[in-house]
């Protein structure tokens, strides 16, 4: 078997393979989780070099996914808010969170448009990069320190790692299109940063689980049942509006597979740490998805052989 082959064989079992082992070795995230945010910003970077300015095309798909992704999110958080904050919190993430710069990745596998929804992941990036200082900082308003104060600090860190990527992309086409070229043809290699990521907040998240006292399991239990029923929900909703809007894949792909990396990480930094559960177990949900996905479309594909 040569090396190519087993790759693509190796590949739908990557991200799994990745949450087991952050699992195995949560105990040594503390020594390597620096650089989790470093992983996002080439993740985005890659990703933004493969859409060409001229292929920026905010079409109906795009607005319908983007309104699902805030609408909803806030929706949730305010039904949800006044019997649990911390699910609440948990469950707002999983939706508010953009999606995966993975995602694409997946989408071409499947056989959807790349472009389409590789656009819709630099609106739904740059929609989270504006206004989750702003929605962090009021859900967060409670402990003591002033709007203006929280808003800039959590803004000089989420901002710059999402709209910076997108900058420099823009500026590599202009200044060195030659490179900008080669590094868009270089998706894959997003696939495995983000499999390193998926390692390392996963171990982050399971040894800040680990940590938690046995009270606040019935807690973790509701956040891992709440993030399975919006992962659930969004992929059907998804296909549902990709569906009428001609890429039923792309669609289901855009708003259910989420980046959970920056997930866990803006779960743990700016909201309850215990609502990270929910994007962690998110991570779980999406995958074993995926993973469905991509195994019944290769047997479909051999059998048709």
């Amino acid at each position: 078997m040569n090396i190519a082959l087993l790759r693509q064989r190796i590949k739908p079992w990557m991200l799994p393979i990745a949450m087991v082992a952050g699992i195995l070795f949560h105990d040594f995230m503390g020594r390597i989780e620096f650089i989790a945010p470093y992983l996002i910003f080439i993740m985005l970077f890659i990703t933004f070099c493969r859409v060409k300015p001229h292929e920026f095309r905010v079409t109906a798909l795009s607005w319908s996914l983007l309104s699902v992704q805030i609408i909803g999110a806030l929706a949730l958080y305010f039904i949800i808010a006044p019997m649990s904050v911390d699910v609440a919190q948990g469950t707002f993430i999983c939706v508010f969170c953009p999606t995966a710069t993975a995602a694409p990745v997946i989408t071409g596998m499947l056989g959807g448009s790349v472009p389409r929804l590789a656009t819709f992941s630099i609106i739904s990036n740059i929609a989270v990069a504006l206004l989750a200082p702003v929605i962090f900082t009021l859900m967060g308003s409670d402990a003591g320190i002033p709007f203006s104060d929280a808003l800039l600090t959590i803004s000089a860190k989420v901002m710059p790692l999402i709209i910076l990527p997108l900058v420099l992309a823009l500026c590599l086409l202009k200044v060195a299109p030659k490179v900008h070229r080669a590094v868009a043809e270089k998706q894959a290699v997003s696939f495995y940063i983000w499999a390193v990521s998926l390692f390392i907040v996963v171990g982050r998240a399971v040894s800040f689980i680990m940590d938690e006292p046995s009270e606040a399991i019935p807690e973790m239990i509701i956040l891992a049942i709440f993030s399975g029923i919006v992962c659930c929900a969004q992929f059907w909703i998804g296909r549902k509006i990709g569906r009428r809007c001609g890429d039923k894949i792309a669609g289901a792909q855009g708003l259910g597979q989420k980046n959970t990396v920056l997930a866990i990480w803006m779960a743990l930094t700016y909201l309850h740490p215990v609502s990270s559960v929910a994007p962690a177990a998110y991570v779980a949900w999406q995958n074993t998805i995926n993973s469905a996905q991509l195994y019944f479309k290769m047997r479909r594909e051999n059998s048709g052989k």
